[in-house]
């Protein structure tokens, strides 16, 4: 079975921070970790090959040269791409949707 390496780009890795600090706010510092932990643990299912298309492809994104692909978990998108080239996961993207969708783009 091949392994895909999965990437944090320092853009998902501060959307991820941003998801925390808003989510203790709405929720409290506990269910907040518990959340961001709960988003790096879904994440690493995509190193898996079967699992690797299992987000949809993201319309928000169709504009970029690339394919992107998101999850949803509860109230939080996670956008990423399959390097065409290396056997890569690119997390690119981490937007609670509660917040501003404009600051998804």
């Amino acid at each position: 079975m091949e392994a895909y390496q999965i990437v944090w780009t320092s853009r998902a890795v501060k959307d991820l921070r941003k998801v925390y600090n808003f989510n203790v706010e709405v929720r409290g510092e506990d269910k907040a970790f518990e959340l961001t932990q709960f988003l790096i643990d879904r994440v690493t299912l995509l190193s898996n090959k079967k699992f690797i298309e299992m987000g949809v492809v993201d319309e928000d994104f169709k504009h970029l040269k690339r394919t992107y692909r998101k999850l949803i978990e509860g109230d939080v998108k996670i956008t990423y791409r399959i390097s065409s080239l290396k056997s890569i996961v690119y997390i690119n993207r981490v937007f609670d949707m509660r917040q501003n969708p404009k600051k998804n783009k």
